[in-house]
């Protein structure tokens, strides 16, 4: 459990992670994927065929089981609204359900822009947004630019883009070059097979004991995957640990202007005197920024810990930038906070999701 801005407590939220491509760029592989290598984590889905047979839900439902919800014969994007797509949140985000984390698979002919707007509109309280992730196929991915040139505008919205197929593709890096011109500072991740590192995307719980980053499981798993290298070559990692405040001003500068490839940041923060109750949790993936007050918690040393993913980040770099965020100011700066109060869920100074971002172009 963790605390609204008031005190009083509220649930967990799960991240939901829209998972959007072309048809036959992966995204059932890919799902499939996440699904044999959670370390423990339960996954809740929400697939949408277009089309009465319901083909990709056969295919994760052996793995799912109860945790899957199916929609059939069209796109998610037109079917519903995000008042009836609450009524399908809420049952993979019940508490019984035990659900660390909820995918919806869209079509490859669904409008991403429309279920990232769908999710972010909902008013569930135990979710929230996990990002926007567009799975590409390398190898016919010119052929899918000519037939379908809204792709340029998918890619722009992407949080993290996966392209898969590479071991198709005849030029890799060329493929790799012209996606990367295309979106607008999101990660990329490399694969063949669909698999992508489940941590890129959320947070595993391991369900056996664990050496380092790997359980027992993932020691004893190497066979399925060494032909195409480690499952976390497509990635980097920062963990950043402060003892001294930070200044909200200068993390705030520091988050504005996160650099193209850093996907997610999560952790908790100390603002010291500018709010000596509360810690801060953080929740970033791509674009999207929320703050999460909570009451300290009384054995707990009083301390920032944050953990930067991305793809092609510098971490020297962004390690050396939080440095320059500490502070040892002993006093409060009386206005300091409004920046992290914009972010801050339930704030009256919330700021309403980018059109620019997310609206039609």
């Amino acid at each position: 459990m963790v605390h609204s801005p008031d005190g009083s407590r509220r649930p967990q939220q799960i991240p939901v992670v829209v998972l959007a491509g072309f048809l036959g760029s992966g995204k059932t592989t890919l799902l499939n994927h996440l699904l044999h290598h959670s370390a423990g984590s339960r996954i809740g889905a929400i697939v949408n065929d277009f089309g009465a047979i319901e083909i990709d839900a056969l295919a994760v439902a052996g793995a799912l089981g109860d945790s899957t919800v199916s929609l059939g014969n069209g796109c998610l994007c037109c079917a519903v609204d995000a008042s009836e797509l609450d009524v399908y949140l809420d049952r993979l985000a019940a508490p019984a359900a035990g659900i660390d984390v909820i995918v919806i698979e869209a079509s490859g002919l669904a409008e991403p822009q429309e279920l990232v707007r769908m999710v972010l509109a909902s008013e569930h309280p135990g979710i929230v947004y996990g990002g926007l992730v567009e799975v590409v196929d390398a190898a016919e991915f010119d052929d899918t630019r000519a037939r379908h040139p809204e792709i340029d505008r998918h890619l722009a919205l992407a949080d993290l883009v996966v392209v898969n197929k590479l071991d198709r593709a005849a030029d890799p890096e060329q493929v790799l070059a012209l996606v990367r011109s295309l979106t607008d500072r999101a990660a990329l991740a490399p694969a063949t097979y669909g698999r992508v590192d489940p941590e890129f995307l959320f947070d595993c719980r391991p369900s056996e004991e664990r050496i380092g980053q790997l359980s027992f499981d993932d020691l004893h798993d190497h066979g399925a995957h060494e032909h195409t290298g480690h499952l976390h070559t497509g990635y980097d990692s920062l963990s950043f640990t402060s003892d001294a405040p930070m200044d909200p001003r200068r993390l705030m500068r520091f988050l504005d202007s996160r650099p193209e490839g850093l996907y997610r940041i999560k952790g908790h923060v100390d603002f010291g005197p500018c709010d000596p109750r509360n810690r801060y949790s953080v929740h970033a993936v791509g674009r999207f920024l929320r703050f999460y007050p909570e009451p300290w918690p009384a054995a707990e040393p009083r301390r920032t810990q944050l953990v930067l993913i991305g793809s092609g980040i510098d971490t020297e770099a962004l390690g050396k930038e939080l440095r320059g965020c500490e502070s040892d100011a002993p006093h409060a700066d009386e206005h300091g906070m409004w920046g992290v109060l914009r972010y801050v869920q339930g704030s009256e100074e919330e700021p309403d999701p980018d059109p620019e971002t997310y609206g039609g172009q």
